[in-house]
């Protein structure tokens, strides 16, 4: 019967349109991994330094590319 149930659900999860279906992922994660405040604080912190390092040139941006090339020659060696 719950079976039965559970397939119910997800058909009518098939059927809603894309922004209701990110929203209901969004409410899951959610309610597995409940939002911690103190580390959005730090990562929003870790976000502005970041722009602003790149806005004032102080570090040098390295093509995703060419990272990804150096990080497959390290594991085929």
């Amino acid at each position: 019967m719950l079976a039965l149930k559970q397939e119910q659900l997800f058909d009518e999860i098939d059927i809603l349109p894309i922004d209701l279906k990110t929203k209901i992922v969004d409410k899951i994660l959610a309610s597995i991994t409940p939002v911690n405040t103190s580390i959005d604080a730090l990562w929003i912190k870790e976000v502005y330094k970041r722009k602003n390092d790149i806005e004032t040139n102080s570090v040098s941006l390295i093509d995703g590319d060419e990272v990804f090339q150096k990080i497959a020659k390290r594991l085929n060696s």
